[in-house]
């Protein structure tokens, strides 16, 4: 499924502003999970790698030498990277993915695959880039319905509180962090660059596209997800579920 129509892109060149003080050591992809202990990043490389997904792009910037140090050219992994510095030029995520674009990084891509570097998952790429290819969308993003709410919720009626659910799930899909994407959109960032200056995947392009009328697809799924972006999340990730849900990544 892999091979040059599609390539991996992965965001990994934020501060990581949620994960201080841990992240003024670390480039916040490069955090230790698991037993084994070994970089975030790496667990997104072996998942794609998994897919057959091995041309891939790493958009860098913050501490970004530990990315390049770490998984040099890919080849210990069974990748192709090629990395790309932000260009303060073009500031937010969006903006890193019109630089990389700019700079002919996606060349020969029909489709990214765009994955955000603080997520852990076991999503089947394969299949969200296989489904984004058949309905012919511009983008697919991948939506988890499991999210549960963070707080308590209460029923009221009358002033009254008639039902008191801790945690319940939100009922509605949420964005976790990947989707599929055609590459001739990235276009579009510079529209936005000129209006707004910062440019955001999900707060900007996306909606662009919505309000333009071109197709978007869901890609719902019940796949293990998890969002390492803060210091709570990272505290509450037990690694023997990372070492669980990963084991395929492993296995020889």
């Amino acid at each position: 499924m892999g091979g040059s129509a599609v390539k991996g892109v992965v965001l990994c060149g934020g501060q990581g502003k949620r994960l201080r003080p841990l992240t003024f050591y670390f480039q916040k992809s490069m955090i230790p999970i698991g037993s084994k202990q070994k970089p975030l990043l790496e667990y997104i490389v072996r998942l794609m790698a998994h897919h057959g997904i091995r041309d891939l792009v790493f958009l860098v910037d913050y501490k970004g030498e530990q990315v390049v140090n770490y998984f040099d050219d890919g080849s210990r992994f069974g990748v192709s990277i090629q990395y790309v510095w932000d260009d303060p030029k073009y500031p937010g995520n969006a903006g890193a993915l019109l630089n990389a674009y700019l700079k002919g990084a996606f060349k020969g891509a029909e489709d990214l695959l765009i994955y955000y570097g603080d997520i852990l998952s076991n999503l089947n790429l394969s299949d969200l880039v296989e489904r984004h290819r058949a309905s012919g969308a511009e983008a697919t993003i991948a939506l988890s319905q499991s999210y549960m709410v963070s707080v308590g919720v209460a029923e009221v009626r009358g002033g009254r509180v008639v039902r008191l659910q801790e945690k319940p799930p939100l009922g509605k899909p949420v964005v976790i962090g990947i989707l599929a994407l055609k590459t001739r959109c990235v276009e579009m960032v510079s529209e936005i660059a000129e209006k707004k200056g910062k440019a955001d995947i999900m707060g900007d392009l996306i909606p662009l596209m919505l309000e333009r009328g071109l197709r978007v697809e869901a890609y719902v799924t019940d796949a293990f997800w998890y969002d390492v972006g803060s210091i709570e999340r990272y505290e509450k990730l037990d690694p023997k579920l990372v070492d669980e849900i990963t084991a395929f990544l492993f296995s020889k």
